[in-house]
């Protein structure tokens, strides 16, 4: 599978564009994938500039371009500051984060992530982790699904497809991507189907990789290796992760909680870039249909975290 197969950039002029890139700075692309976007930042970087390119799924590495002025990490984003220290980078001058999940995921059916094909449920970004989808429809209450659903997709009955999931586990355990389908067909809307079944596995998957978990702590991480003026652009793909971007560039915390000086001014340190989300144009969405609902938002550093 060549790169641009494994992941189409979303954004991909735009998120540069974003970044401001100085031929001598020192960058991160922190969703690597099929390293599109790094590319991109490697052509406009000069000798003395280097790229970092974070990814937790080791298959990445295929696509690693071959050019002194770039590093793979084999890591999730979240301990990107431990990787900075690491290597003995100072501070960056930009990170880049794409949050959607590659091409390749969806299309290689052993990796469980579509409903699509039918294949064991997995959804492991790292296949060295341990705990699977399907561990997750063994263990899990009714609870504690519907929980995970009310948190990471906007099902109109998370109640209804939880019991669903936990009746049809208790009759004979659901081990594949087809079996799960099953599973919650009794409890969704048939004209709506394919639109609840993906959000259905999105909220496995992003609990399966601990997705918002790792978000925070990345994000809070930005303000420790990012030097002042530095940039930080993110593209987002759904509206619990875009809410924690967004509220984390307005008032420094995924919380969105304002803290505010003796004028009633909003103590953050950050200015944001972008007032609005920046978002596909129709070329792009007719190219790349996966990136109708990516959403592109950045920031620039004022002072870093105390």
């Amino acid at each position: 599978m060549t790169a641009e197969t494994y992941h189409i950039p979303a954004l991909l002029e735009e998120s540069i564009e974003g970044l401001n890139i100085k031929p001598e700075g020192v960058y991160a692309d922190v969703t690597f994938g099929g390293g599109g976007h790094s590319r991109a930042i490697l052509a406009r970087l000069g000798e003395s500039g280097h790229l970092y390119g974070f990814d937790r799924d080791i298959e990445a590495l295929k696509n690693a371009p071959e050019d002194s002025k770039f590093t793979f990490v084999h890591s999730n984003f979240r301990y990107i500051a431990n990787f900075m220290r690491f290597h003995r980078v100072e501070a960056l001058d930009g990170i880049l984060a794409d949050l959607g999940v590659s091409f390749h995921h969806f299309d290689d059916p052993e990796r469980g992530f579509s409903f699509r094909a039918d294949a064991p449920l997995d959804m492991r970004m790292n296949r060295n982790s341990e705990t699977t989808a399907a561990d997750i429809v063994a263990t899990y209450s009714a609870q504690q699904l519907e929980e995970m659903f009310r948190r990471y997709a906007d099902l109109k009955r998370p109640r209804a497809v939880a019991e669903a999931i936990v009746k049809a586990n208790a009759q004979s355990p659901v081990l594949t991507t087809f079996q799960l389908v099953e599973a919650v067909r009794p409890a969704i809307n048939p004209k709506a189907e394919k639109k609840e079944l993906a959000q259905v596995f999105q909220a496995f998957r992003i609990e399966v990789n601990g997705e918002m978990e790792a978000l925070q702590r990345f994000l809070e991480s930005t303000k420790k290796v990012l030097r002042p003026g530095g940039r930080l652009a993110v593209i987002t793909y759904h509206s619990v992760e875009d809410r924690m971007v967004k509220n984390f560039m307005k008032t420094g915390n995924v919380e969105g909680i304002e803290n505010k000086d003796f004028f009633g001014r909003v103590d953050t340190c950050w200015k944001a870039v972008t007032r609005s989300p920046i978002v596909p144009d129709e070329e792009e969405t007719e190219r790349n249909p996966r990136s109708r609902s990516a959403k592109l938002r950045v920031a620039e550093l004022l002072e870093p975290a105390k």
